[in-house]
């Protein structure tokens, strides 16, 4: 198990460094940000001055280098639009982030396991339907559309919740729902074939020969050889509930880290949206790792294989 981690380990470090590569070179792509953040009156000498003070008048190499170094030392440099460490301004936003991603991806596991093991169970044909539509209008609804059909409902017309902002549960129950509900539809579709698949299968049929009661069947035996597969899709949902996280908050003006980085994009604040990349990548990285982990430990022909 240790090899297997170590070796993990090593090819998660070798995606960093070259998401790093990729998000520095691009990032340099979408403009200058001298003739932003300078007032337009500036002459091209002020702002080559400007350049030079922030570093970005070296080669590109140069400035890879310097940051690169900086960040085997935690340092990613200074935001240039509000002069703050772009790396604490980041991780400063990152707890907010992490508590909508964290509840969404706790509620969309509840949810989906939920209704796709009870559909796969029951007999009911209204619930194997309702499951089906579940899964079809989460899946083919975007998280941002949900979010306006929410605060049309659930704010301006029945005035239950807050439109947005920060600071108590009630402004945390819109965004979470809005942004789980895809999650949990994927989620709910995949454990519901899962379980439908497994139990058909004859050590299935043998259990419940023995009489081994109906939780046992279907808690122990059915669901923990149809979990790897939900493992690996809700390590996948991680990335996909952060980059989602981005327009939620943006609509429900959530102070996270994904309007930080819309912010620092409108401003060309390049080391705020490195710092930022590097970081969600970093998150993206540990989750998966994690699962790789729990992959190893429900089936131990993968850490053989690998």
């Amino acid at each position: 198990m240790l090899a297997y981690s170590l070796r993990k380990l090593l090819s998660a470090l070798l995606t960093v460094l070259l998401m790093s590569v990729l998000i520095f070179v691009l990032v340099r792509q979408v403009g200058d940000p001298a003739y932003l953040l300078m007032p337009p009156e500036a002459t091209e000498a002020d702002r080559q001055l400007f350049r030079e003070q922030l570093g970005l008048a070296d080669p590109v190499v140069v400035q890879y280098l310097r940051f690169l170094a900086g960040m085997a030392r935690g340092d990613m440099g200074n935001s240039f639009h509000f002069g703050a460490p772009a790396l604490e301004m980041v991780m400063n936003r990152l707890a907010s982030s992490l508590t909508l991603v964290g509840i969404a991806l706790a509620l969309a596991l509840a949810v989906g396991l939920a209704l796709g093991v009870a559909s796969a169970v029951s007999t009911s044909r209204a619930l194997a339907r309702f499951a089906m539509l579940f899964s079809v209008l989460g899946q083919a609804a975007p998280p941002f559309f949900v979010a306006l059909l929410f605060i049309r409902l659930f704010s301006v017309q029945w005035g239950w919740l807050p439109t947005g902002g920060h600071g108590s549960w009630r402004h945390l129950v819109l965004p979470v729902a809005a942004l789980a509900w895809y999650s949990a539809a994927g989620i709910a579709r995949l454990t519901r074939a899962n379980m439908l698949a497994i139990l058909e299968t004859d050590y299935i049929r043998m259990a419940r020969i023995k009489g081994l009661p109906a939780r046992v069947v279907v808690g122990v035996h059915a669901l923990k050889n149809a979990a790897l597969p939900i493992v690996a899709f809700a390590a996948s949902q991680f990335g996909v509930l952060v980059s989602g996280a981005v327009a939620i908050e943006t609509v429900f003006s959530w102070p996270g880290f994904g309007s930080l980085m819309v912010e620092a994009i409108n401003t060309l604040d390049f080391t705020v949206v490195q710092a930022a990349v590097v970081v969600s990548v970093l998150l993206f990285i540990v989750v998966n790792l994690a699962a790789d982990v729990i992959y190893a430990a429900i089936d131990p022909r993968i850490r053989y294989r690998a």
